[in-house]
């Protein structure tokens, strides 16, 4: 009985750690205590991608927020590489995620986000037209990694 109630509070539970490194616009390394390194996947926003239009501006964004501060996070997921999926806080208490797509560098991840405040400020951000929207004809990271693959594909084939 006590292992259930207490599951919730392992699986959720809140770290710190001081960021040491920016790969993307949603990717980002923490130093924890004992100089353990760990690397975290953004929950709930997806950036541009190395290579794609404001792919850079986003990354920049990120660590404009977060290098070199300390972050608390709360792991909410792993997912298919292995990396922590984190909703990360900085300066008392701002959500990087938000603050991603309230600026337009990173779309809404709603398949895998029940925040619908989060799709109201990408709308938001659209309408403004500020970052990312700036183009309009930016296209979703996940259709851009789709697109990606599909060329590989097709090349392999040739």
């Amino acid at each position: 009985m006590i292992v259930c109630l207490l599951f919730p509070l392992l699986v959720f539970s809140q770290t710190s750690g001081r960021v040491i490194k920016i790969s993307d616009g949603d990717t980002i390394t923490v130093l924890l205590e004992g100089n353990q390194q760990k690397k975290l996947r953004l929950a709930e926003v997806d950036c541009p991608e190395k290579g794609q239009a404001f792919g850079k501006n986003a990354k920049q964004f990120t660590s404009d927020q977060v290098y070199g501060k300390t972050v608390n996070f709360i792991e909410t997921d792993k997912d298919r590489y292995g990396r922590s999926i984190a909703m990360v806080y900085y300066d008392n208490g701002k959500y990087l995620s938000r603050e991603l797509i309230k600026k337009g560098f990173g779309w809404w991840y709603f398949p895998f986000s029940k925040d619908t405040s989060l799709g109201k400020l990408q709308k938001n951000a659209q309408y403004r037209k500020v970052g990312l929207w700036h183009d309009v004809h930016a296209v979703a990271p996940w259709e851009y990694r789709k697109i990606k693959r599909e060329l590989r594909n097709k090349n392999r084939r040739l």
